[in-house]
């Protein structure tokens, strides 16, 4: 396996391996608060349409005459229109579960449903355009060298999601609020009972997770393929939520966890390209290539239904879960 090749592959399992990650760590917030929020692929949904739609009429080619730094700042733009998104998203799924009591589970089963129908019904004046990728910011001398690129050849979502998952980390084990949000998951009554807002920490949690969601899905549509298309993000939420249990609700451990299974979608890309052929003596590559590209596809799900059920196997599924998770708050009188 050639030098170029490995450089190309680490640089494939990064950009796929980037929006679980970002999606996993809002979660992960989330889920340290107590509350269990299934809808991450909804909230991606409606980051995805929304940070492609901005960035595409920022960049408009009159509006660009007129206002030429709204043309630069597009791609920037997007990403926060795409966090306002998944937070408005996540707010509504707050409303049902923190202020009227609803089933968190099947109140994230909504919030599904509601970001794929919504983003769908935005999308459909946006089908067949395309926008600029928001490729790496750096200069193109420093991402030419082969070894460069990997250092400098990311979006600035990369760099971006490296700098969450340590700061995730830091706050929720470094920090008086951290410890204060890790409180309200693991015993709300208690922390209710000292002073502390129990639903005011959770909805602040829900709405972190909700814009971390929104970013991940317009990783989707502004760096993997900046073209719209319905679903796009292929459920990848449901990884990301695998992702949390799969970690034990640790920061640390979620950007090996992300790479884990971005290294089973670099897989299918691989093997639909026909890489195995490069690498492989031909005895085994025909046993490769009679697996029909739907079986690589279904590799990274199959991956987290596997891990799930070893961990479950192994009585550490929820053991390290926060004590409250899924649970409704409901103060003593």
């Amino acid at each position: 396996m050639s030098l170029t090749l490995v450089i190309a592959a680490f640089l494939t399992i990064v950009n796929l391996s980037t929006p679980i990650l970002l999606a996993a760590t809002g979660e992960l917030v989330v889920e340290k608060s107590g509350v269990l929020n299934l809808g991450v692929e909804g909230m991606m949904l409606s980051g995805a349409i929304a940070g492609f739609a901005v960035t595409f009429l920022c960049a408009d080619p009159e509006l660009a005459d007129k206002l030429p730094w709204l043309a630069a700042a597009a791609p920037w733009l997007g990403v926060i229109a795409a966090a306002a998104a998944g937070a408005l998203s996540s707010l509504l799924f707050g409303f049902m579960v923190l202020t009227l009591g609803a089933n968190q589970v099947a109140s994230g089963l909504a919030l599904v449903i509601f970001g794929t129908g919504i983003s769908s019904l935005i999308g459909t004046a946006f089908v067949g355009v395309a926008i600029t990728p928001f490729d790496s910011v750096f200069p193109e001398s420093l991402a030419a060298h082969p070894i460069g690129r990997l250092a400098f050849g990311y979006s600035p979502l990369v760099y971006f999601a490296f700098l969450m998952v340590a700061a995730a980390g830091w706050f929720l084990n470094r920090t008086r609020a951290g410890l204060v949000l890790r409180a309200v998951g693991e015993n709300d009554l208690s922390a209710h009972s000292i002073g502390y807002s129990v639903i005011g920490v959770r909805y602040l949690s829900v709405m972190f997770g909700g814009a971390m969601a929104g970013i991940a899905g317009a990783y989707f549509s502004m760096v993997i393929t900046p073209l719209w298309a319905e679903r796009m993000t292929a459920g990848r939420g449901w990884i990301a939520l695998a992702l949390v249990v799969f970690s034990g609700w640790r920061a640390g451990r979620l950007l090996g966890g992300a790479y884990f299974f971005g290294v089973f979608m670099w897989l299918e890309l691989f093997a639909k390209a026909n890489g195995f052929a490069t690498i492989l003596p031909p005895e085994l590559v025909k046993i490769f290539s009679f697996l029909p590209s739907q079986f690589w596809a279904s590799m990274p799900y199959l991956m987290a239904v596997i891990v799930l059920a070893v961990m479950s196997a192994r009585g550490r599924g929820g053991a390290e879960a926060p004590a409250c998770l899924g649970k409704p708050f409901i103060p003593d009188a």
